[in-house]
């Protein structure tokens, strides 16, 4: 699991520290404050399997963060942040103490490691974009080889790891299992990959074409395909982490997704995700349950005002949150429809 991140000169973060629960993560914040690049750059931390070496990881962890971020010219240096000239560097520490230490400057063809473990072997984690990649797998991995696309390299490995077969009943958790039938009776029917990207949905015995389901339900679809080819297995995979979930969702799935991943997290699997979304805020916030050990840690990202530097405030209580621009988003919108309610009543 991530333990901490310690972010200096990258993108928008100047001088950042996080600290992460090993269980409920969520990131929150106006645009532009560094939500998804937070979670691109925990996902470039991914290495192979165990006994990397030093060399290879470099290549590797410089490779995924040019095709995660799309920098102009493929230039590591055009990750600094705006307006400083100092050496980028990133600390990461993981549950077991181990860490991955690594820096690079205005010359660097790749990172430089500053300390890393070649004996590194700790799970990779696992990235859902905001955007539904069912409607489009059929053919996408082989374009993105072989053409320059505007994705990023997330949806590359997310059709990939969709592709991947199911794994045997007897391997999958109860609560995975529970999940996955959940998302069947949720969507009236079941999700068939036949394997290069070609899906169906198949209810009562007839199946249907992919786009001809609604984007909420592939949007979870996706989810349930992860947890049955044991991509997201609790205790044993890498970190969770889902940009925006709550994108094209009807808001009555969000209690359900909360649910799913309050589960999931029970059993070993540590979440971080960030949204804008304050009924997915609001649910995470009433369905915890501290006599089952739940624990969500709130990341607040914010401009401050003096220094113009993005900043950083982690509580697991969602009320000691000041600023939170979704919440205040809210009351305004409250306070607006009271005013002319008030404004009617008075004429």
């Amino acid at each position: 699991m991530i333990k901490n991140i310690n972010i200096n000169n990258f993108t928008v973060f100047k001088n950042t520290n996080i600290d992460f629960s090993p269980k409920i993560n969520i990131i929150i914040g106006e645009n532009g404050t560094g939500k998804s690049h937070l979670l691109k750059l925990l996902y470039a931390l991914n290495l192979s399997d165990g006994n990397v070496s030093e060399s290879e990881a470099e290549k590797t962890i410089s490779n995924n963060l040019l095709k995660l971020f799309l920098p102009i010219d493929n230039s590591l240096w055009k990750l600094k942040s705006t307006n400083s000239s100092g050496q980028s560097e990133i600390k990461v520490q993981y549950s077991n103490d181990d860490e991955m230490h690594f820096d690079f400057n205005i010359n660097s063809k790749s990172i430089r490691m500053l300390n890393y473990n070649s004996n590194h072997t700790f799970p990779k984690s696992i990235f859902i974009p905001p955007k539904e990649v069912l409607s489009f797998m059929k053919g996408f991995n082989s374009l993105y080889e072989k053409y320059d696309l505007s994705f990023d390299q997330s949806y590359n490995d997310i059709c990939m790891s969709l592709n991947l077969p199911e794994v045997r009943d007897d391997k999958l958790q109860e609560k995975v299992k529970w999940a996955i039938k959940e998302i069947e009776n949720i969507c009236g029917g079941k999700f068939i990959f036949y394997g290069g990207g070609k899906v169906t949905f198949k209810s009562n015995d007839t199946e249907y074409s992919i786009n001809a389901m609604a984007e909420g339900f592939r949007k979870i679809g996706m989810l349930s395909r992860l947890l049955e080819t044991g991509v997201i297995q609790p205790g044993e995979s890498g970190a969770l982490l889902w940009d925006e979930p709550e994108a094209n969702i009807n808001p009555k799935l969000l209690r359900f997704i909360v649910e799913t991943l309050l589960e999931l997290s029970r059993n070993g699997q540590q979440v971080i995700l960030a949204t804008h979304n304050y009924i997915l805020l609001k649910w995470f916030n009433s369905l915890i349950n501290t006599n089952m050990d739940d624990h969500i840690l709130y990341h607040f990202l914010y401009v401050d005002k003096e220094t113009k530097e993005v900043k950083i405030k982690s509580t697991d209580n969602y009320l000691e949150i000041t600023q939170n621009p979704i919440s205040e988003t809210f009351e305004d919108l409250l306070d607006y429809d009271i005013e002319k309610e008030m404004g009617d009543l008075g004429k």
